[in-house]
């Protein structure tokens, strides 16, 4: 499934020294971004380490300096708004009237363009392409006019539209806020001598922490050793969690605003029976985010269950890989079907998503090579046929299968024996919200929040109100 999560963020605040802890927290989030990672630390400045690769590449050698540290930041990207440079890794650090600022970005700011020209035109300079940069500096020029902390961070909110979930290291103090619309996941935990924030609550449980609560969408926390802070909430009436989130990019043992993303999957998959039900021998998941929803699907349809792919998990996920050739030489690579499994069957593979196609395609040609008898795809997701603007790096329109297309012609496309995806409705009663408490804009084109330069291009249908 070939699309690119923006970024995963971690934030602690202990008494104990937390370079173990950082790394530990990262690796868990390792799958929200494999392009980069980096942590900075306190320890009398903000020192950071960080590069490009994965968090065991890059934050595996470290000077004395880091081991002593009590409080900091951890960052794993895939890049939306800035390419894929080091000098766009994160943490970021800048400096402001009152000290070292240093930010952590999981997100996208849709008015970037909008405000990189405001500020370049009153004399800033950025030193890298990335939204994250605008916002740390907006915050600086806010302190640099007397401002707390926590009322700058609030006063640059107020000029930004996008999502955001942030963790800012501001001398030895960590603070995190999230977009009002609470978009993008994070969450706060407990551990043994201290603190944590991170974008997912299992990061916190393999820390050996416990999960207090979700940052509410709009709010401003401080973390400390010994107490998190709540400074002011933006209120709101409108929320937009990112559904993505819980088809797709959260581990499937997170809990993303109170749900469980294994059970939301897991009752896709049943749902996916319920409405495109069909005669079939086994069912095999896509791995590994195919394999709840495939379970589902088994146990609602009483279809035997079946590993018949083998994933190599060596391999980078291929939406990691920029170029298409390269993403479909992944793909073979990544996948091996059981000849003794699917040999002779009517096969049901169950997938999170598809965008592309790529995948699909050559897995459904891999289980025919294998022997099987018919391939059928179901899929957990609707069809995606608009880009995301607010965190996700999605392929533009023209490389999407679905736009235009019929299910016949997407199962053609395929070589599939048949094609069928879950419904909307199917998909908002899996999760369980409301479906305006959703961000759907990659499957309805209706987005929460005005998208910079897309009404002019024609590309989204665009609900404005005002945050």
């Amino acid at each position: 499934m070939p699309l690119r999560e923006a970024c995963g963020v971690l934030g602690i605040a202990s008494k104990s020294p937390i370079l173990n802890l950082l790394q530990v927290g990262l690796r868990a989030l390792q799958h929200r971004g494999q392009e980069s990672a980096g942590i900075t630390i306190f320890d009398k400045e903000h020192i950071t380490q960080k590069g490009m690769g994965l968090v065991s590449e890059v934050l595996d050698d470290f000077g004395e300096e880091f081991t002593k540290g009590t409080i900091g930041i951890g960052h794993v990207r895939y890049s939306t708004a800035g390419g894929s440079s080091v000098k766009n890794a994160q943490p970021m650090t800048v400096s402001s009237a009152t000290g070292e600022l240093s930010i952590g970005h999981n997100g996208n700011i849709s008015n970037q363009e909008l405000l990189r020209e405001e500020k370049e035109n009153s004399g800033w300079a950025f030193m890298s392409d990335t939204d994250s940069e605008i916002i740390v500096r907006m915050i600086a020029n806010y302190l640099s006019k007397n401002h707390t902390i926590a009322k700058s961070i609030q006063l640059a909110m107020e000029e930004m539209i996008g999502s955001y979930s942030i963790v800012l290291l501001h001398n030895d103090e960590v603070y995190a806020f999230r977009d009002p619309l609470g978009i993008k996941p994070l969450c706060i935990g407990q551990i043994k001598d201290g603190y944590v924030v991170a974008s997912e609550s299992s990061a916190i449980e393999i820390m050996g922490g416990n999960v207090i609560r979700d940052v509410e969408p709009g709010e401003i926390l401080s973390l400390s050793p010994e107490k998190i802070i709540s400074h002011s909430t933006t209120n709101t009436d409108n929320k937009a969690f990112c559904m993505f989130e819980y088809v797709y990019f959260a581990r499937p043992d997170a809990k993303i605003d109170g749900v469980l993303t294994y059970s939301v999957r897991h009752q896709i998959g049943k749902k996916l029976w319920d409405e495109a039900p069909l005669d079939a021998d086994i069912v095999v998941p896509v791995p590994d985010s195919g394999i709840a929803c495939a379970l589902g699907f088994s146990e609602a349809s009483n279809i035997p269950y079946r590993e018949g792919l083998i994933k190599n998990r060596y391999v980078h996920r291929s939406f990691i890989q920029p170029v298409n050739e390269q993403r479909k030489a992944t793909i073979s690579e990544k996948l091996n079907p059981i000849k003794e499994i699917v040999e002779g069957k009517k096969v049901v593979l169950v997938d999170d998503s598809i965008v592309r196609g790529n995948t699909s395609k050559r897995i459904v040609q891999s289980v025919r090579k294998a022997g099987a008898k018919e391939v059928h795809i179901r899929v957990g997701c609707p069809p995606i046929i608009s880009p995301c603007f607010l965190g996700i790096d999605m392929p533009s329109r023209d490389e999407f299968i679905a736009p235009n297309r019929t299910t016949e012609e997407i199962t053609k496309e395929i070589g599939a024996d048949s094609v069928e995806y879950v419904t909307i409705g199917g998909l908002v009663e899996s999760i369980g919200k409301d479906e305006h408490d959703l961000c759907l804009g990659c499957i309805t084109e209706k987005y929460p929040l005005p998208i910079e330069g897309e009404r002019q291009r024609g590309q989204a249908t665009l609900e404005e109100f005002e945050i």
